[in-house]
């Protein structure tokens, strides 16, 4: 009697390399839609971060030094705006968020560009999808692979736990 043998796979790879030259097109895509933004707002300074978003200060503040780090709480009013500039979600839709940085999901630019801001800046960040809501959009308002626009104020900023139990300790030194 013969046994059955297991069948003989082989894996080519396609599915992968289409996936890699589909999403490199669309970031290239989109990366051109924002530079087409940004190219149309001569009045403002835009920067270019290391992760693959833009942004501008909108009211920046020279006084203060601190920047949220892991474990701080960071207070901050926001809005969503589409490339076109069309609000997708107001301050008022979103409401006051407090955030635990880097403790709690948030959008991935967000997450990255609140770190960039000190108490009482607004910073405007141009978004890819895949720094925003990427594939899936958020099941509401915000399309499959749309980029965004973030106008946000950071408007407090306290020390996380971490940060008050080392400075207990340098106290009593």
């Amino acid at each position: 009697q013969q046994q059955a043998r297991q069948p003989i796979s082989h894996s080519s790879g396609t599915f992968i390399k289409e996936s890699i030259k589909r999403n490199k097109k669309l970031i290239a895509n989109e990366e051109s839609l924002i530079e087409a933004v940004i190219s149309k707002d001569t009045a403002k300074a835009y920067v270019a971060s290391a992760k693959g978003y833009w942004y501008r200060y909108d009211v920046k503040n020279d006084k203060e030094t601190l920047t949220p780090k892991k474990g701080d709480i960071a207070y901050f009013d926001y809005n969503i705006s589409d490339l076109d500039g069309k609000q997708i979600y107001s301050e008022a839709d979103l409401k006051s968020q407090v955030y635990h940085v880097d403790k709690q999901n948030i959008m991935m630019g967000l997450r990255d560009g609140i770190k960039l801001m000190k108490k009482g800046e607004k910073v405007t960040f141009l978004f890819p999808s895949h720094m925003a809501y990427g594939y899936h959009g958020d099941n509401d308002k915000i399309g499959t692979n749309q980029p965004l626009i973030c106008t946000v104020t950071l408007t407090d900023l306290k020390p996380g736990a971490s940060e008050k139990k080392q400075a207990g300790s340098e106290n009593r030194n």
